[in-house]
């Protein structure tokens, strides 16, 4: 029987890589994803994590990141982990430098989470992909690192402003 798989998108030599030794450390296979994945060579023979070359801000890329995790096995956990950045008076920054650090955080973060909810949905009946419920994968574990309420989730601008400035106070 193949591990449970794990993907780290945006891996790093830092929370991520911590990440990931846990999470093989737990018996899980480990994917991690990275635009350089030679910088993450250690990582790998440490953790006997497989390395795939990802842009996060493009769909391909993250479509070729999620075939190679389904060869490793069954996905249980997806960590979005990556980030762009850009920094100065906001005067000062150049607006091509922020569209691609949006597209990184942002829009990279709303394909690593698709896909996967996408893929397994396809293999879910008709019937059952209609429903207004959430999909959960057959083979749950009950381990989670983040989990969908079954009731409708938060409109995605609040997602946002959580992230970009976490403890700013909410209205609703």
């Amino acid at each position: 029987m193949a591990a449970n798989v794990a993907v780290i998108a945006g891996a790093g030599s830092g929370l991520s890589a911590s990440l990931a030794r846990l999470l093989a450390k737990e018996g899980f296979r480990v994917v991690l994803a990275a635009r350089n994945v030679d910088k993450l060579a250690a990582l790998v023979k440490e953790t006997g994590a497989l390395a795939v070359e990802t842009d996060v801000s493009d769909p391909a890329s993250v479509e070729r990141l999620f075939e190679a995790a389904d060869k490793a096995g069954p996905l249980e956990i997806a960590v979005f982990n990556a980030s762009g950045r850009t920094r100065g008076p906001i005067a000062d920054l150049d607006p091509e430098a922020v569209k691609q650090a949006l597209l990184v955080g942002v829009y990279g973060g709303f394909l690593v989470g698709q896909l996967p909810r996408r893929t397994s949905m396809s293999r879910i009946s008709s019937s059952t992909a209609r429903s207004s419920r959430p999909v959960r994968r057959p083979r749950q574990t009950g381990r989670t690192v983040a989990s969908r309420p079954t009731r409708s989730p938060r409109p995605i601008s609040l997602s946002i402003a959580s992230i970009a400035a976490p403890g700013a106070s909410r209205s609703n």
